[in-house]
């Protein structure tokens, strides 16, 4: 039975920007709180497998009112996409993401992490030999200066946590992972079904979820460190935040803004998360930047932006490019589904 062309809606692009940037604020707190979190106690295992299980259960129920168990029903050929979606997409990540802010400060975690646009712009472009405009190559240039000044090369040695930046950019490269095996799954260019971004996003928290729990079993989850407190706020709350608000809220803010923006724009809004998050870390936990390293920020979100913007969609070449048609469009590498933090 061939699916009804009768479900079309009108886009809000405005309404798009707004819930783009409020996904964006909560998930730049998010930075804080989690750096509390584990200040608090937590191990970046222990809080990347609490907060996949939490936002799967989540997401679980609210799929399962909304939409009904077929949307998250998989068949066998599609079983190993999903698993590597939520392996490397979903759980090394924030793994890695959390192992940053362990060691180094919200707003440079971010600012390496948000390479991945560029990385997935050149698979587009080698990978997948796609066209691209040639401002990718400016993008990059600018991305690289841009990485270099927030380490401080020029004085000689890495004045940044060796470990921290690694974490940061394998979180990277595992993030430009996501976006592309992601693209795949919700246009159906991998398997001929398109998967609704959420239920792609739940199959992710709960792959996700079970290898944290097999690496770190449940019965050693320190339960009693909710009852203490982190930079003057109770451990319990700010996991609540972490899960609702850092997680579940924004995922579902960005895929709902993809009915009303095409995805180029949805990752380009969403870079202001580096501006909320370093504020917040700066105002509630004094994780200042020095000076060369908020210019070197500016120089490499302008060269993320660039980069992100350089590839050619099927719009391009004269399709309809209503923000409808750019979700449902099999496109092999656009982002079109959130970060997977």
């Amino acid at each position: 039975m061939s699916s009804s062309p009768s479900n079309k809606h009108t886009a809000h692009p405005l309404l798009g920007v707004v819930m783009v940037l409020t996904a964006a604020i909560v998930w730049g707190l998010n930075g804080t709180v989690s750096t509390l979190l584990i200040r608090g106690g937590f191990d970046t295992l222990q809080l990347v497998t609490f907060r996949a299980t939490a936002a799967f259960l989540g997401l679980l129920v609210f799929l399962l009112i909304i939409r009904g168990p077929r949307t998250l029903a998989a068949s066998p050929r599609e079983l190993p996409g999903l698993i590597a979606f939520g392996l490397l997409g979903v759980f090394a990540v924030p793994l890695l993401y959390f192992i940053g802010l362990s060691r180094m400060p919200v707003g440079i975690v971010l600012l390496f992490e948000y390479t991945a646009p560029v990385l997935v712009a050149l698979w587009a472009r080698f990978g997948q030999r796609q066209q691209v405009r040639r401002r990718l190559w400016a993008g990059l240039a600018l991305a690289m200066v841009g990485v270099a000044t927030v380490a401080q090369l020029w004085r000689g040695h890495l004045t940044l946590d060796g470990i921290a930046v690694a974490a940061a950019l394998g979180s990277a490269v595992m993030l430009a992972v996501y976006y592309i095996l992601g693209s795949y799954t919700v246009s159906g260019a991998a398997k001929g079904r398109a998967r609704h971004p959420l239920s792609l996003t739940c199959w992710g928290f709960g792959v996700a979820a079970t290898a944290g729990a097999i690496m770190r079993p449940w019965w050693h989850f320190p339960g009693h460190l909710l009852a203490g407190h982190s930079g003057g706020q109770p451990m319990w709350l700010l996991a609540v935040y972490l899960v609702v608000f850092g997680t579940i809220v924004p995922y579902g803010l960005t895929a709902a803004a993809m009915r009303h923006l095409p995805a180029t724009s949805v990752g380009i809004v969403g870079m202001t998360e580096i501006v909320t998050a370093s504020a917040f870390a700066w105002v509630l936990i004094g994780e200042a930047l020095e000076l060369p390293q908020i210019i070197g920020g500016l120089i490499l979100v302008v060269g993320v932006a660039l980069a992100e913007s350089a590839r050619v969609t099927r719009s391009d070449r004269g399709t309809e490019a209503t923000p409808e048609a750019q979700i449902q469009a099999p496109r092999s590498v656009e982002p079109t589904v959130p970060a997977g933090r």
